[in-house]
């Protein structure tokens, strides 16, 4: 039987995180991004980002984690990052404090296709959330390319939604729409009292 779980990620998995990002992109947006766009991106160099973005986050509220799949061995399949929202999270036009600063941002939230439809994404996502509330932020928003239906079904089944907001990203003077999506964050649940039996 094969288990999972997220853990924060640490300086050695930078060269994976960078494996999946590849792996993940040339899957996922093959049809939303340039070919030789995807075919040219520096793996190692990517590694140096990732292991920068353990090593050295802007804060301590910004985080990478990861998603373990345990069996006879264990794997890393995915990994998600976020922070406080930032001039990255706006959308064109909107002033600086347009967000807030008890708004969360996901920079990335991957899963390998092919360990896909494993829980990974929600196990990722829910300990991310976790994360957020322990920081204080009590909303957050994602980009998602507009032709990503994958990413946008899942982020709308656990509760997100467009918040009408939208970009399109110069991808080798190719314009790639992009739409924002957002969701509040829960507050923890506190277990009801169960009176003696």
């Amino acid at each position: 039987m094969a288990l999972g779980y997220v853990r924060p990620a640490r300086p050695e998995d930078a060269g994976e995180i960078a494996r999946i990002q590849l792996a993940t992109w040339r899957v996922a947006y093959r049809r939303i991004l340039p070919r030789h766009v995807l075919d040219n991106l520096d793996e190692a160099f990517l590694a140096r980002r990732w292991s920068a973005a353990v090593l050295e986050p802007p804060s301590a509220a910004h985080r990478v984690l990861v998603a373990v799949e345990q069996a006879e061995q264990s794997y890393l399949v995915g990994f998600a990052a976020s922070g406080p929202a930032d001039s990255e999270a706006l959308a064109p036009g909107e002033p600086a404090d347009a967000l807030g600063p008890d708004v969360a941002a996901v920079t990335d939230l991957l899963v390998e296709p092919r360990w896909g439809r494993r829980g990974h994404g929600s196990r990722l996502l829910a300990a991310t959330v976790d994360l957020w509330r322990e920081d204080g932020l009590s909303r957050a928003v994602a980009w998602a390319f507009d032709g990503d239906e994958a990413t946008r079904k899942f982020l709308t089944s656990t509760g997100w939604e467009p918040d009408g907001a939208a970009r399109a990203l110069d991808v080798d003077d190719m314009l790639v729409p992009q739409v924002r999506l957002h969701v509040g964050v829960p507050p923890e649940k506190v277990p009801e009292d169960v009176p003696p039996g």
